[in-house]
């Protein structure tokens, strides 16, 4: 857990009896990205592995298509800095006027008009998956989370194939939790069209474009989909899944990729 863990002293009232203790706090920071020698914006994040979330970040705004894209990357852990060089930016007359402040948990911005995720080309995609798999990622994704058990205040996320989780992130965040997992892909030159990227957050609209722009075919949730994330992904040919706990789901479009008669 490093550095993403503080005490704190605080006051318990239990039966009507005041107990001062010390309580494990997942610690929350401000990560100010600069893009060419630009402040670029700043996230509100969990402080690990926050090169992975701005590489991330970046992707996922269709800033960069590829690793090969970033010249130079440092971090300045101190300070709570990244600094990123890229080979062109695509960020100015593309984003002017289109930044939109998301409901994601502790207000987190994106850049995209949403709509636009609308003229994406649907997925296509052979995947799928029976509940019996389903079923053993849940039970990865709750044994991973470690921060959360302990703090109660973090996101999980995933990228997995059928039978194996690859990459696990946790965040304050669930959409820094999304981009820290795009981030590590990126980096290590996983492809993710064909995997399952598996969330314990809500499911809202810049969580499935996101999705959508990684061109990954299914996306199970723990938590609620939005009806607007429900409408991308019927348009876009995703599999969503939302209230995924152990073998019960709800399925809210293409749902020809879950194999219901097999376990």
């Amino acid at each position: 857990m490093g550095n993403t863990i503080e005490e704190k002293e605080i006051l318990r009232l239990h039966r009507r009896e005041l107990t001062k203790l010390a309580d494990r706090i997942v610690l929350e920071v401000p990560l100010t990205i600069y893009l060419n020698e630009e402040e670029f914006v700043t996230l509100l994040c969990t402080p690990e592995l926050t090169d992975m979330l701005a590489i991330g970040f970046l992707r996922s705004e269709g800033l960069i298509d590829s690793i090969k894209d970033i010249k130079s990357l440092r971090v300045d852990t101190d300070q709570g800095f990244v600094f990123l060089e890229t080979n062109g930016s695509k960020m100015p007359e593309k984003l002017y006027g289109k930044r939109t402040i998301t409901s994601g948990c502790g207000k987190g911005t994106i850049f995209f008009n949403v709509l636009d995720s609308l003229k994406n080309i649907p997925i296509t995609s052979s995947l799928s998956l029976n509940p019996k798999q389903i079923e053993n990622l849940l039970c990865l994704l709750q044994e991973r989370a470690v921060i959360f058990k302990t703090t109660g205040g973090t996101h999980s996320a995933a990228i997995c194939s059928p039978d194996e989780m690859i990459y696990f992130c946790e965040d304050i965040g669930r959409h820094n939790a999304v981009d820290k997992l795009l981030g590590l892909c990126l980096k290590n030159n996983i492809s993710t069209h064909d995997k399952i990227l598996l969330t314990s957050g809500r499911v809202s609209s810049e969580i499935l474009a996101k999705v959508a722009k990684l061109k990954i075919p299914i996306l199970i949730s723990r938590a609620a989909p939005t009806t607007l994330s429900i409408e991308l992904a019927q348009k876009l040919n995703i599999t969503l899944l939302g209230f995924a706990r152990g073998s019960r789901f709800n399925i809210y479009s293409s749902s020809e990729r879950i194999q219901l008669n097999r376990r």
